[in-house]
């Protein structure tokens, strides 16, 4: 007879399979109704059928399929499909790199209100691409962006703040951004907020709070958090 341990073992086990059975069932069946309503001419079911190709979700991974449909959401002036194509052109996802065109559609998704195609408009006016580099743009784009509850776009703000990019330096702005991009769960915007608790910059120091957000920031992927971890003698 099995000992109790291995019987909890067993049922997580077989818990574990039905979820991830049922999760790709569901993934299947969002891909099907998405499809469906694509290609009715459904300009927000466009961009998602585009994610599903691009994320692989209830489908293969196909990046020609997925600028397609990113392609007729855009046209039909769907805002996140306009930022998604922006993307698509800007780092050459299933089609060639073209970064005026990723320009282009960033200004229309960012004007029609999109909060990511405002963060992103704002990173092309930062670092030039597809268009003159301007601080004082890329400044009022992440503003838009970040007020709107994007949070990569306040991480940006906060950036912008800290170092004084388009804007007078104000280390307690730069501060209070980065702690809603932090808790709205941007693993830049965690990092970045350790560094304020580790060196005390908009806020007073403490160090345990610094190593709090190092930590999330690492188990969201964010290297450089990792490697500050290191540098301080914690492996995590």
């Amino acid at each position: 007879m099995k000992d109790e341990q291995s019987i909890k073992v067993g049922l997580i086990s077989k818990s574990y399979k039905f979820k991830k059975q049922n999760y790709l069932i569901h993934e299947a069946k969002a891909f099907e109704w998405y499809m469906k309503s694509a290609e009715n001419g459904n300009a927000e079911a466009q961009n998602n059928f585009g994610d599903c190709y691009s994320n692989g979700i209830g489908t293969e991974k196909d990046e020609v399929k997925a600028f397609e449909w990113y392609m007729k959401s855009a046209i039909a002036e769907c805002a996140e499909g306009q930022s998604n194509l922006g993307y698509c052109y800007e780092n050459g996802i299933g089609t060639e790199k073209d970064e005026v065109k990723a320009f282009e559609w960033y200004m229309k998704s960012a004007t029609a209100g999109c909060a990511a195609g405002q963060c992103n408009l704002g990173d092309c006016y930062e670092n030039g691409v597809g268009i003159e580099k301007d601080e004082a743009n890329a400044f009022e784009w992440y503003m838009k962006s970040a007020i709107a509850g994007c949070a990569e776009g306040q991480c940006n703000l906060g950036y912008c703040y800290e170092n004084g990019i388009g804007t007078e330096k104000d280390e307690v702005k730069a501060f209070e951004w980065y702690t809603k991009s932090a808790v709205g769960g941007h693993a830049e915007g965690q990092f970045y907020l350790g560094d304020c608790y580790c060196y005390g910059i908009g806020t007073d120091k403490n160090f345990t709070i610094a190593l709090e957000w190092y930590k999330k920031a690492s188990c969201n992927g964010f290297d450089e958090a990792k490697d500050k971890l290191h540098k301080l003698g914690i492996f995590y």
